[in-house]
């Protein structure tokens, strides 16, 4: 199909499987707005209540997260707190620190149901520090 009069046929197949690219399929479709961060890396949120997720099938256990709300959107997302100890140190109404979890296609990771953020920083400070006692976490008020 490439004559001289087949132009038009071949415009209409390049904008048919340019749908094959995820760049273009994103850029199209704006799914970076309709995800809770629009697009941005790490995003603020307050703490609404502290929870234990059960896991999946086959694993057992109880995950500890955070149901928190963004503070740019106003939308509540639940948020992973990493490491031994760490649900501790965070408090209702705390402002923490969430980025993605990094599971494909910005879903969740593993065994964890429906999580798809994580905790890294409480009222400004490291999750990391706090935990190693290098760093104190600020009071609100």
């Amino acid at each position: 199909m490439t004559g001289h009069f087949s132009a038009r046929n071949l415009k209409k197949k390049r904008k048919k499987f340019r749908w094959n690219s995820d760049q273009y399929k994103r850029k199209r479709l704006k799914l970076w707005e309709k995800m809770p961060l629009k697009g941005a890396p790490l995003a603020r949120a307050l703490v609404l209540k502290k929870k234990g997720v059960e896991q999946k099938q086959p694993h057992s256990g109880i995950i500890k997260a955070v149901r928190c709300q963004i503070i740019k959107n106003g939308i509540q997302v639940t948020a992973f707190v990493p490491k031994t100890g760490a649900i501790k140190h965070i408090d209702e109404h705390d402002e923490v620190t969430i980025a993605g979890l990094g599971g494909s296609q910005g879903g969740a990771v593993g065994s964890m149901h429906g999580i798809k953020y994580k905790v890294i920083a409480v009222n400004g400070i490291s999750l990391k520090e706090i935990l190693k006692g290098k760093k104190q976490k600020k009071k609100e008020g």
